[in-house]
């Protein structure tokens, strides 16, 4: 391939070919990062996921259901209760009987805000196990 030319004859005229050589060594480039790069995507790890099973959580009789509805207000075993009350309660619990689990029913409106105030009055008086109920029925 010529870009010029040795004698002084004239005009030279525009090169009328295209040149290919760096396409060719793009693609040449190309062709071996894939070929590389191909066994690896193919090559799989195995993985033992674990199964999910959703079986009823069958409790000891000594826990506290507590129930937390979208606007704020609060229910111990059904019974209306100020946050303000909630540490006095969870202490005097704790004292009678150490291993109470704490069962908190949320409503689906209700702010995450209200859920983590009550966790931490719960961890803070010395409930060791919090659990939340869930209604699977609802969930459609």
């Amino acid at each position: 391939m010529t870009f010029g030319s040795m004698h002084d004859g004239g005009r030279q005229a525009p090169m009328s070919e295209i040149n290919v050589v760096p396409l060719v060594d793009v693609m040449l480039v190309l062709l071996i990062i894939f070929i590389i790069t191909a066994p690896l995507l193919t090559h799989s790890v195995k993985i033992d996921l674990p199964k999910a099973e959703s079986n009823p959580n069958f409790t000891q009789p000594e826990h506290v259901e507590l129930a937390i509805r979208a606007d704020g207000s609060l229910f111990w075993n059904g019974e209306t209760v100020q946050f303000e009350q909630l540490p006095s309660r969870f202490e005097a619990t704790v004292t009678q009987t150490p291993k109470t689990e704490l069962h908190i029913k949320a409503d689906k409106l209700s702010h995450y805000e209200h859920v983590a105030r009550v966790m931490s009055v719960a961890a803070k008086a010395g409930m060791a196990k919090i659990g939340f109920i869930t209604d699977p029925s609802l969930e459609k």
